[in-house]
């Protein structure tokens, strides 16, 4: 009933324009016909709970049905959020002002809350760090964060310009760990670990790293591209991929090498995370993303809603097979079946 119940959401909120672009675009890589390609489609999203855009990216028309039933697609990424995060509790992890607060001995950096902070204690932190991160109290993928240099700057104006905007977090700049600097220095390359969490245990699920490729900003849908992380010793095994498909097996900035790439601190990474699925029990589900700096692992934000899109990229999956076994042993583990 449930999945039905999605099926009919999806249906009523889909823009049939751009599915029938989809159609189009899926006809012209796999060579498929146009009906074949949508009754295939529709196949998919009653049987996988997969979306248009689902069946693009992941390439499910090249996958058979064993390979297809790993594939954590929209729908099901939904019902894991459902089931582990109580809603009343996610603006604990969604809020950033909400999150420094209750995270803020994993931030392992200053920071301030610019609706409660004084003047005088704005003006302190600017002298402190005339360089900082400002950012929205809420958004996703990057989006709306600034770096400011306040440098000769009037105070007075410039807290206008950040309250008027939205700009509610300031932050120290992260100095990264010199592994991460030599990858891509213009941005902050964090790791993105998803966990689980239930009756006092944590487990980490998958992990990937998230690169910047020419901005300050490393996010998949914001340009960057991303590689898995071999959860266990925190080795990139795979190249890098952006959102449009392209492969890297070297920055092409830096020319730095990501397959094979090492996460350094990896230990300390896994213990930082196991240790923040717990602060909010409510919140069973997170994606923790986490930087590697010079004082070590620290958090940069969590995330109640992880998208999926990182989850089963074709250039990341061994024989087509996605991500969804991970999901289910780790519920299985915690739930001691």
């Amino acid at each position: 009933m449930a999945k039905l119940d999605y099926l009919v959401k999806r249906i009523k909120e889909m823009n049939f324009g751009r599915m029938l672009d989809t159609v189009e675009k899926v006809h012209i890589d796999s060579g498929k016909g146009h009906m074949l390609v949508l009754f295939d489609m529709i196949v998919c999203a009653f049987k996988y709970q997969a979306g248009y855009s689902d069946y693009a990216l992941f390439e499910m028309y090249k996958l058979n049905k064993a390979q297809r039933s790993t594939v954590v697609t929209r729908g099901i990424n939904n019902s894991f959020i459902k089931e582990f995060n109580n809603p009343e509790y996610t603006e604990l992890i969604n809020n950033k002002l909400r999150f420094a607060r209750l995270f803020s001995d994993f931030m392992h950096r200053d920071w301030l809350d610019l609706t409660t902070a004084p003047k005088e204690e704005f003006a302190d932190f600017v002298k402190k760090h005339p360089e900082f991160i400002a950012k929205p109290a809420s958004g996703m993928c990057g989006k709306g964060i600034q770096k400011i240099n306040a440098q000769a700057s009037d105070l007075g104006r410039l807290r206008e310009y950040l309250i008027g905007n939205d700009l509610l977090l300031l932050e120290e700049i992260i100095v990264q760990h010199p592994a991460m600097h030599r990858l891509h220095p213009y941005s902050v390359n964090t790791c993105r670990i998803v966990t689980l969490h239930k009756d006092g245990k944590t487990k980490v699920v998958v992990a990937y790293l998230r690169i910047g490729n020419g901005r300050l900003v490393d996010n998949f849908n914001s340009a960057g591209m991303v590689v898995p992380i071999n959860e266990n010793t925190g080795l990139a095994e795979f190249c890098a991929v952006d959102k449009q498909g392209k492969l890297y097996e070297k920055h092409p900035i830096t020319y730095e090498a990501i397959n094979g790439f090492r996460v350094p601190d990896w230990e300390e990474v896994l213990s930082l995370v196991k240790k923040a699925g717990a602060v909010v029990p409510q919140v069973g589900l997170v994606g923790w993303d986490v930087a590697l700096s010079d004082r070590g692992p620290l958090l940069v934000e969590g995330n109640n809603f992880p998208g999926h899109d990182i989850y089963g990229l074709p250039a990341h999956c061994k024989n087509g097979i996605g991500v969804l076994p991970k999901f289910k042993e780790a519920i299985k583990n915690l739930s001691g079946r």
